[in-house]
């Protein structure tokens, strides 16, 4: 009689866990990402002196690495995605670490772009691991179970540094050293302690763009053109306008990722449900709202509620954000399961091609009115809902778009 080994069970079920290994990297990422951006805005207005122009062009040096994700293509030559994500996240974490070191702009620039290499490669790895080991049909709702380990880390990040900046005040330099080194731990122990996990489908190891995925290119490059707007200045109009302290503005982001380590699973069950095309047109429709907002509280339309009309949109798209993983699971129902490696790398740089340009071209635009910067950031998120409406409700290959069938298979 054979003996059959018994099934893994506590921890060791968990290390052999897909769901679980990406919930770990996710967690230890944005740990280090959100502790860099609790304290970014006010670091680089109090410590580095920094003007809205300033910041504008931090944050597209800061995208740089973010454009040239196709480049991790010719990595994949080399190493395999999961190797490529433990060496991204201890980049992230020495480039935190260093932040503190630099108050000047071009100080600024080489740490941001330290701590960017290792975020960027990252997402790259990830987007490609997370649509290879997760099946189709759980994928929304697996995807919403990261996002939320990913805002249980923010909410971790940002509740530790209110705490201690309004307790102990310490300098800059000892909490960017503190979160850099933690990610570095975290990231060195996930790589001892989880195995090897290889999707079923070995991927194409040259650079794909194929004509019938272009819609999906099309809602990538306009998420990150409206993405960045918030991202570079959404933040600053609190600092800048409203007078947000580092306590203040981990507050707020404390509260918005305290609602996401709810909310995330609860968006991925809401997305398996309504499918991507009503997902796509809810987010965007939110983010118009948004946008609208944030140029009418940056002239004074809320008379003494602008300080806090602010603070809730703020909340309200860090909320919804998480609802672009519809994007994702459009593109793994559509996909070439060969392709998904390449596409990912390909799309993270479509993403970042706006985000190159954007802030510090509307940095300038910022010096003369705010308003202007988040209106614009309203038609890009309303060109995003029209090409929601191409989204077919049952995505699939040769039915990419809601064109796609009366369209004949063109040869790629």
């Amino acid at each position: 009689m054979t003996d059959i080994a018994p099934a893994p069970r506590g921890l060791a079920a968990l290390l052999r866990s897909p769901t679980a290994f990406l919930m770990v990297l996710a967690f230890i990422n944005w740990l280090g990402f959100a502790s860099w951006t609790a304290l970014l805005n006010n670091f680089a207005k109090e410590a580095a002196g920094f003007s809205g122009s300033d910041i504008g062009i931090l944050q597209s040096v800061r995208e740089i690495p973010g454009f040239l994700a196709f480049t991790a293509i010719i990595l994949f030559w080399f190493m395999r995605e999961q190797i490529l994500a433990y060496l991204s996240l201890v980049t992230l974490g020495i480039g935190v670490a260093i932040t503190g070191f630099y108050p000047t702009l071009g100080g600024l620039l080489l740490t941001t772009t330290v701590m960017s290499l290792g975020f960027h490669y990252y997402e790259t790895a990830q987007q490609s691991l997370q649509l290879q080991l997760l099946p189709k049909a759980q994928a929304p709702r697996l995807l919403g179970r990261i996002a939320g380990a990913s805002a249980t880390a923010q909410l971790l990040a940002f509740g530790t540094i209110a705490v201690i900046w309004r307790v102990f005040q310490p300098g800059y330099i000892i909490v960017f050293v503190a979160a850099g080194s933690l990610v570095v731990v975290l990231s060195l122990i996930a790589w001892m302690a989880f195995p090897r996990f290889q999707g079923a489908v070995p991927q194409n190891k040259g650079f794909v763009l194929r004509r019938r995925y272009w819609l999906y290119y099309a809602l990538t490059f306009m998420s990150g053109a409206r993405r960045q707007i918030f991202m570079a200045f959404g933040g600053f109009l609190l600092v800048e306008r409203f007078g947000y302290d580092v306590s203040a503005t981990a507050m707020l982001l404390l509260a918005t990722y305290g609602i996401n380590t709810f909310m995330g699973p609860m968006l991925g069950n809401l997305v398996g449900r309504i499918g991507e095309r009503a997902t796509i047109q809810i987010e965007n429709v939110s983010l118009i709202l948004v946008f609208v907002g944030y140029a009418l509280a940056s002239h004074g339309h809320f008379a003494g509620w602008g300080v806090f009309v602010a603070g809730a949109l703020f909340i309200v798209d860090g909320v919804f954000f998480t609802l672009t993983l519809a994007q994702r699971t459009y593109f793994q129902k559509i996909a070439d399961p060969a392709d998904i490696a390449p596409t990912s790398a390909v799309a993270f740089t479509i993403n970042h091609i706006a985000a190159v340009v954007l802030p510090v071209t509307f940095g300038q635009i910022w010096l003369r009115d705010p308003a202007i910067v988040f209106y614009i950031g309203s038609g890009v998120a309303t060109v995003s809902l029209t090409l929601a409406f191409l989204v077919p409700r049952h995505p699939a290959p040769g039915s990419e778009t809601v064109m796609a069938p009366a369209i004949p298979a063109a040869a790629e």
